[in-house]
């Protein structure tokens, strides 16, 4: 999922723009040719958080949705579910069936809530 993802992003890029070579893309995010190649065949396991958030601001993509395209969570999320684990742990079983919209509602009433 994410290997075939982050390929085709990069290679549709490139349709557009010659820069999206895969050597480019590796150069410019700090990744070997050979591992980027290998990452994006799937040979290779998705690459450290670090390099998913430089490829992802390559690519112009949501870190967040390739960190969980990736099977990870980034750090951040984790320290803030850890500190209050049982409590997100519930919050999210209890959204995971909810429509769209209806999550979208909840997480605009959580951001613009007067609390």
């Amino acid at each position: 999922m994410f290997a075939d993802y982050v390929k085709e992003k990069r290679e549709a890029l490139r349709v557009g723009n010659r820069h999206y070579t895969l050597r480019q893309v590796a150069a410019r995010t700090g990744i070997e040719p050979s591992y980027l190649s290998k990452i994006e065949r799937g040979e290779f396991a998705p690459p450290s958080e670090e390099k998913i958030r430089l490829l992802a601001a390559e690519l112009g993509e949501d870190p967040d949705v390739l960190l969980a395209m990736a099977g990870k969570v980034s750090k951040d999320l984790q320290a803030i579910i850890r500190a209050r684990p049982r409590l997100f742990a519930d919050l999210i079983r209890q959204l995971k069936d909810m429509p769209d919209d209806a999550l979208l509602r909840v997480v605009r009433e959580v951001r613009d809530g007067d609390w």
